[in-house]
């Protein structure tokens, strides 16, 4: 496979991996800036918009100053991601604390996010671990066993539109207000703090500014970001060149690096990401923070040896539907037809 060069043995693994440790470090510093300059921001951004929306200016004045807010917002989400991973502070409280109210402004449920998203780190590329954390992914195979509706179903969903304009409504609006098959007491204790938490930021908003005025701005700020977060998820593992395997056959190692893509996006969206294009290097140590993947990237020589996914290539993949056993890749419906 051309994505990965030279990172062929174990005795190259254990030179290196090590080297990855120092960066998975939290430091508490470097994780209050961060929250500094993007809640303030943020915060900053809500209160424009709603002196726009009661001066009586066009709707679409403030719409404008949604759009940068979203992006604050998906950059909020990789803070909340950082302490599920309890990587954000070197505090076990602090992250749980943080995690929760960044939740609340994300509409995600801490601990029930975290325990899905856990299952995703070990499962990510097994073929019969499918299901937790993940986008939806069948083989050629399973696909044309399906009837009718249940492949109209798939085709549904991987849909670009379904996707990126009705799934953040639905996972993040609907979703996530309910329990999940794998949630145990502490992930529905998690849910029903994140709905209460919601239902009062909601009437305290209300009152304040008017209901249709909140949700008027909340809903396209979420709608935005839940697609951007989800594109950014769906490139991560759905890509040319991806690595999938049956569980016998399935390797952490190569999971990491070939099933997770570097995403190399421009500097400016890479703030707003917050380095989670580096994807590859988060599922090596998932315990690297944000803010310590680029210096990680530079830092360890073998991670550069991989072939990047550059913004313009990932608009391909959105072709890519099934993963193809026999040749070992994803493929698009028509392809499965033939």
């Amino acid at each position: 496979m051309d994505r990965i060069n030279t990172i062929t043995n174990n005795d190259r693994r254990a030179a290196w991996l090590p080297e990855l440790m120092q960066f998975s470090k939290p430091h508490h510093g470097k994780a209050a800036w961060q929250l500094v300059n993007t809640l303030i921001p943020y915060v900053g951004l809500w209160i424009l918009i709603v002196l726009l929306l009661s001066g009586g200016y066009s709707y679409w004045y403030a719409f404008a100053l949604m759009v940068p807010a979203a992006l604050l917002l998906v950059r909020i989400f990789i803070f909340f991601h950082d302490c599920c991973h309890g990587s954000f502070f070197r505090s076990k409280r602090l992250n749980t604390l943080v995690g929760n109210l960044t939740g609340i402004l994300t509409f995600t449920p801490f601990a029930e996010w975290r325990y899905a998203h856990n299952l995703h780190h070990v499962s990510a590329g097994d073929l019969d671990r499918r299901g937790a954390g993940d986008v939806w992914t069948l083989t050629t195979e399973e696909y044309r066993s399906m009837g009718r509706s249940g492949r109209l179903g798939y085709r549904l969903v991987r849909n670009p539109f379904v996707m990126l304009v009705l799934g953040p409504i639905f996972i993040f609006l609907i979703s996530q207000r309910y329990r999940s098959p794998w949630s145990r007491k502490k992930e529905i204790h998690s849910i029903w703090f994140t709905n209460l938490s919601l239902a009062v930021v909601i009437l305290a908003l209300g009152s304040m500014i008017g209901f249709v005025n909140y949700l008027i701005i909340q809903i396209p700020i979420m709608i935005m970001a839940g697609a951007l977060g989800i594109w950014m998820f769906y490139v991560q593992h759905q890509y040319e060149g991806v690595y999938w395997a049956r569980h016998d056959d399935w390797d952490a190692f190569r999971a990491a690096l070939e099933g997770s893509s570097f995403y190399s996006l421009p500097g400016i969206l890479r703030w707003f990401s917050g380095n989670i294009g580096y994807h590859h290097i988060h599922h090596l140590n998932a315990r690297i923070p944000n803010y310590n993947l680029q210096k990680s990237f530079r830092s360890v020589s073998a991670l550069r040896e991989i072939k990047p996914l550059t913004l313009l290539q990932s608009f391909s993949c959105i072709r890519l539907k099934l993963w193809d056993e026999e040749q070992q890749k994803l493929i698009g419906f028509a392809a499965a037809k033939s």
